[in-house]
């Protein structure tokens, strides 16, 4: 696993995991990565400070110990999401009529725009982030 500060072409930077730099050049190109902020899919990687341990710090995990806990992760987002439907760029909209009862309230996940976020939680809509990407069932191999 290999760790990239990007930056989108409104300025925000942001991080992300991928499996090697091979993965991050391929999600970008085929434009996979968006900014978690606006959405941009204009992904580059940003300038990254070196990584130094503070004075007297204690040891840092091993990359095996990184990997099994985004695996375990992993595995507790797919099983939290395994009775919830995908509603893609719907989300808001389709959180937004269940929170005043104009549809059925079932688990759903898909995507919003930062921007639909915070309307969504400055109206008192319930939601959170998922800790990790999700690919869309129509773009999964």
């Amino acid at each position: 696993m290999i760790v990239f500060d990007l930056r989108c072409g409104q300025g925000h930077v942001f991080e992300a995991w991928f499996a090697s730099s091979t993965a991050y050049d391929e999600q970008r190109v085929a434009k996979l990565i968006h900014c978690p902020m606006c959405d941009d899919a204009d992904v580059a990687k940003a300038v990254m400070a070196p990584n130094i341990a503070a004075k007297g710090g204690g040891e840092r995990p091993s990359p095996q110990a990184v990997k099994a806990a985004l695996t375990m992760l992993a595995e507790a987002q797919r099983k939290a999401l395994s009775g919830s439907e995908w509603v893609g760029r719907g989300f808001a909209d389709r959180a937004r009529a269940m929170h005043s009862g104009a549809a059925d309230v079932a688990p759903i996940h898909g995507q919003a725009t930062r921007a639909e976020a915070k309307a969504l939680v400055e109206e008192g809509v319930p939601i959170a982030p998922l800790p990790l990407p999700v690919v869309p069932p129509e773009q999964a191999n």
